[in-house]
């Protein structure tokens, strides 16, 4: 049964982030941030999170590093060739990869497995249709088995039609970016500089390294996330026990790492090291059990990802935040701003 979520709101094209804040004259910490504790509305500025935080809590944050996972092709079908761009979204564990088809900034729908892509180093084959409902997502073998060194020399960051020119992959990443592997940003997390985590440790506030490898962000309206790659590590699940023992919050930096923690929740409530693949999908029907807050950017509308926020914030709480950010006119999307939901 597809679950939808409860908050409604229209987004005004002018509200969509084209570039990076960098290019709008302010540094990374500088967006504009909104904390939204129970019927409590603050508008601020990322940087002063800190007066929002307490010692003692924890910030969770996703050590995914982001790919070049953009690569021109020429789709090779039936009917002819046809230009495309290849999205590189997951790795699989039998070496293929989950891709997805694009041609001016949208999907192509109508491949067939054994259809070829010319790439550059070779060709990639579509093998079948990644979900049994749609041939927008594709399992296919890559040209070369070494993808992330291919990605390397011939890809570009993901972008999509919102973003008006391409920006280089350091745009792309956040200073918590340890291991590659995610097809677009962690980008909850691109606010954070190294001076304001700096900041925040000398205040008391403890931060946690969780990785969650991020696919593709093209998902319809109400489509569930897909199956994912996460690592909780042994000293991140004992440092979140640790601090839910001794009255601290656990404030997960993006809806990446809600997943990822919530994914190692025992039955007992507890957190235990976990490592693999998660289908996790929260909402409100299915709330968050160690996750206190929520550090997270602007989701479109009908987007799934809302529903994890209202498994952490409520239903009501993430209406009141995102009408008062439409009011405040809040930039949305991987270059905009920032919401701190706190229970």
């Amino acid at each position: 049964m597809t679950v939808h979520p409860q908050t409604h709101f229209v987004l005004p094209d002018s509200l969509n982030a084209s570039e990076p804040p960098e290019a709008r004259g302010l540094s990374r910490h500088q967006v504009k941030l909104l904390v939204a504790e129970g019927s409590t509305i603050t508008h601020t500025r990322f940087d002063r999170i800190g007066e929002h935080l307490r010692p003692g809590d924890l910030l969770l944050v996703n050590t995914s590093g982001t790919l070049p996972a953009a690569v021109d092709g020429s789709w090779i079908t039936g009917a002819g060739v046809a230009p495309v761009v290849v999205h590189f979204s997951t790795a699989l564990d039998d070496g293929t990869w989950v891709v997805e088809l694009r041609s001016n900034r949208a999907p192509m729908l109508g491949g067939t497995a054994g259809d070829q892509v010319e790439m550059p180093e070779g060709v990639l084959t579509l093998l079948a249709p990644y979900q049994s409902e749609s041939n927008r997502l594709w399992r296919a073998k890559p040209p070369v088995a070494d993808v992330l060194g291919y990605l390397t020399r011939h890809g570009r960051p993901i972008s999509y039609s919102y973003v008006g020119k391409r920006w280089p992959l350091a745009s792309y990443q956040t200073v918590f970016a340890r291991e590659p592997g995610s097809a677009e940003m962690p980008s909850a997390a691109r606010p954070f500089s190294f001076e304001l985590v700096s900041h925040l440790a000398a205040q008391g506030v403890l931060i946690a390294p969780i990785l969650l490898h991020c696919g593709v962000s093209s998902l319809e309206s109400h489509e569930p996330p897909l199956p994912e790659r996460y690592d909780v590590p042994e000293h991140t699940a004992r440092l979140v026990n640790w601090v839910r023992a001794n009255g601290g919050r656990v404030i997960a930096v993006g809806t990446t790492a809600v997943r990822a923690i919530e994914s190692a929740v025992t039955q007992e409530g507890t957190v235990s090291p976990s490592n693999g693949w998660t289908d996790l999908v929260l909402g409100p029907d299915h709330p968050s059990r160690v996750v206190d807050g929520l550090i997270t950017g602007m989701h479109a509308p009908e987007a799934s990802h809302l529903l994890l926020l209202e498994s952490v914030a409520g239903p009501d709480a993430v209406q009141r935040a995102y009408t008062a950010a439409l009011n405040e006119h809040y930039l949305w999307h991987e270059f905009g701003d920032v919401c701190l939901l706190l229970r």
